[in-house]
């Protein structure tokens, strides 16, 4: 029998760590910093785009990429798929996993590559999706998958909501179609309700709405909050979504070493591992390093609790993560 186990991660986060107060000077803007820190965890993050750097969501991707292959000894002409899981892609067409596939293997090759888009659920999405292929196809042997945040590109001057929590970064993990183990991707759980579209996103340059100069001039682009979130909403929804996910998986709680979950707001992680019955040490925050990530934040909390000891072969791992509009995911694996 065939499994699915992850080889090799990576992590890419651009220019140096932006303080809330460097932030604050860069950018123009006012917010209670220390309210900030003690309540969402955040400190840091990594802006290319207050960092004078020219790169954007490509860039993150491969960089990402490349650290994983690298990290598991894989070339990249043997991947088969890349997948890149974002809502901040490099264009709308083509895909930015095109563009990945291009630049890691250099010439045409039987590969595939896609985007997944499910905002920030994107890369527990498209973990799912290509563990699910790879075990259905015995030629496919490895896959990239990485997600991958570049939000600030879209934050609009003066905007302190925007600036003050989105970052940039990418998180990539190596795929392995192996024979003969205990399975690495073992289950996974959804839930969606698109009727709470319209809370926040980036509503302007799609064919509802094509950016034009009256929406410029209107300031109606970018990132936009049309409706504050519900503050409990993620505690609402990640502990019965873990406990169904165990339940599919036909596995005890107690036996998950690690649960991983959108890094946007670190009282909150708190408030859900309570609510789970498990101690902080069994989770990892990378808030306060690197801002939020979207669809980046996920596998890079999980490249960090690898490279820390926190997470060993063998582990079994939650990772939960939710995108607005609403789309939330689950998956577990065994390291």
């Amino acid at each position: 029998m065939a499994s699915v186990r992850i080889a090799g991660t990576g992590l890419y986060a651009p220019g140096p760590a932006i303080s809330n107060e460097k932030l604050k000077a860069l950018t123009g803007i006012e917010f209670d910093s220390a309210k900030h820190e003690e309540k969402l965890g955040i400190k840091r993050r990594h802006i290319a785009r207050l960092s004078g750097l020219d790169e954007t969501t490509a860039d993150f991707a491969e960089k990402a990429a490349r650290q994983a292959l690298a990290n598991a000894q894989i070339d990249a002409n043997d991947v088969g798929m890349f997948i890149v899981a974002t809502d901040t892609p490099e264009y709308i067409s083509p895909a930015t996993a095109i563009l990945l596939q291009g630049r890691l293997q250099g010439a045409e090759r039987e590969s595939r590559a896609f985007d997944v888009g499910a905002s920030c659920a994107s890369f527990v999405t498209a973990l799912d999706i290509c563990s699910r292929t790879m075990l259905s196809d015995a030629s496919m042997r490895y896959a990239v998958v990485v997600g991958v945040y570049n939000m600030p590109a879209f934050v609009r001057p003066n905007d302190p909501f925007g600036w003050s929590i989105f970052a940039d970064g990418a998180g990539a993990v190596v795929l392995e179609r192996v024979a003969g183990q205990e399975p690495g991707f073992i289950e996974s759980a959804f839930r969606a309700d698109g009727t709470q579209w319209n809370y926040v996103g980036v509503y302007a340059g799609g064919t509802r709405r094509p950016v034009t100069k009256e929406l410029l001039d209107a300031g109606t682009y970018g990132l936009e909050l049309l409706q504050r979130l519900p503050g409990d909403r993620n505690i609402k929804l990640w502990p019965p979504l873990v406990r169904r996910l165990l339940e599919k998986a036909g596995v005890e709680q107690k036996a998950v070493s690690h649960f991983i979950f959108t890094q946007i707001n670190q009282s909150v992680i708190a408030e859900v591992m309570s609510l789970l019955g498990e101690p902080m040490e069994k989770t990892t925050t990378i808030m306060d390093e690197y801002g939020y990530t979207g669809s980046g934040c996920v596998p890079m909390a999980l490249h960090t609790a690898l490279q820390k000891g926190t997470v060993k072969k063998g582990d079994l791992v939650v990772l939960v993560a939710s995108g607005a509009g609403l789309a939330v995911g689950a998956v577990l694996i065994r390291m």
